[in-house]
């Protein structure tokens, strides 16, 4: 069991990586063989590479997805045949219940019985309104509240190993909105981005309640900000938005900002392997290490850092308490 050793100071460790490293170069020299994983969306953009990296590093790897059939097909493709795959509808939490049953049960984690890394990566992005489940706003419904029951759901084989590691997908979007715990649903009116900024502040804030109830069992948890990507996140911009936030120019050529997807997969990959990290956990990370708190109104305040309210203790346990009060699960009831 890992012994914790305090509070992680939200600070750069000084990893020796940075925004342009790679997945494969995030995880070189280390052995994962005889660990087992789960990475949700691990089948497209830098999901993909995530399981790529942590299959290349000798890890058992379970893909669960939406479409199954298709998920299969292209890990196929991509050489990746012996990773598994099950369904799973995050947006579903029957779907979310089934596969956590099926999973635990099907023999996956071996004689252990320990999950050892659990990524939270897949996503939806500014979509258009939808409701889910008793209503419930898609974004949030699906970002967050299908990995929070997954993860609670999971946690008998999280619990079972030493040292399981849990790393949540937040981005910069995070700093469009706090968690609006008046009106979760924007039953007051829709708004696709800040829709979108109050799930990836959720995934920043389950990782920090994760961290703090999981550490005595040796789990860990750490968000993350993959970097801006071009993959089928995007799916629901129209051209002409992404050309209008300066993603790409008129003739389609990507702002140099933006990471390819196996840079995007670096960080996820670093904060669910590093040795450095060992003991650590409950911090949000970018560019293959710990981020700085934003400096409000600096230039680069925008896009790079974690803004207070994406951290805040008091704000993780209360979205804690209300998300198992919206789905009825709760590991550490």
């Amino acid at each position: 069991m890992v012994t914790d050793n305090g509070t992680t100071p939200q600070h750069p460790l000084g990893s020796g990586f940075g925004p342009r490293t790679t997945a494969a170069e995030a995880v070189a020299g280390i052995d994962l063989h005889g660990r087992t994983a789960v990475v949700t969306g691990g089948y497209s953009g830098l999901g993909l590479e995530t399981v790529r990296a942590l299959a290349s590093a000798g890890a058992k790897v379970m893909v669960p997805a939406r479409r199954p059939d298709h998920a299969r097909e292209v890990l196929d493709q991509a050489g990746l045949d012996g990773v598994a795959v099950a369904a799973l509808d995050l947006s579903d939490l029957d779907s979310v219940r089934s596969f956590a049953a099926d999973f635990l049960a099907s023999g996956f984690l071996g004689d252990a019985g320990s999950l050892d890394i659990l990524i939270n990566n897949a996503a939806i992005m500014a979509s258009p309104e939808t409701r889910v489940g008793p209503g419930w706003e898609a974004q949030f419904a699906t970002n967050h509240l299908g990995h929070y029951a997954l993860a609670n759901l999971l946690w008998p084989a999280l619990s079972a190993g030493d040292g399981a590691r849990v790393v949540a997908l937040s981005s910069t979007g995070h700093k469009l909105s706090p968690v609006r715990f008046e009106d979760l649903n924007f039953d007051s009116g829709y708004d696709k981005w800040q829709a979108y900024g109050q799930a990836k502040t959720a995934n920043a804030l389950f990782a920090v309640e994760l961290d703090a109830l999981g550490k005595s069992a040796g789990v860990r948890a750490f968000a993350v900000h993959p970097g801006g990507i071009m993959t089928e996140l995007q799916r629901h911009l129209p051209r002409e938005e992404m050309i209008a936030s300066g993603w790409m120019d008129e003739a389609g050529n990507v702002n140099e900002r933006f990471k390819n997807p196996e840079q995007g997969a670096a960080t996820s990959v670093w904060a669910a392997t590093s040795p450095r990290l060992t003991g650590m956990g409950g911090v949000y990370c970018e560019d293959c290490d710990i981020a700085e708190p934003t400096v409000p109104g600096s230039p680069e305040a925008r896009v790079r850092g974690v803004d207070a309210h994406a951290i805040d203790r008091g704000a993780a346990e209360k979205l804690w308490q209300k998300s198992a009060e919206l789905t009825g699960i709760n590991a550490f009831a």
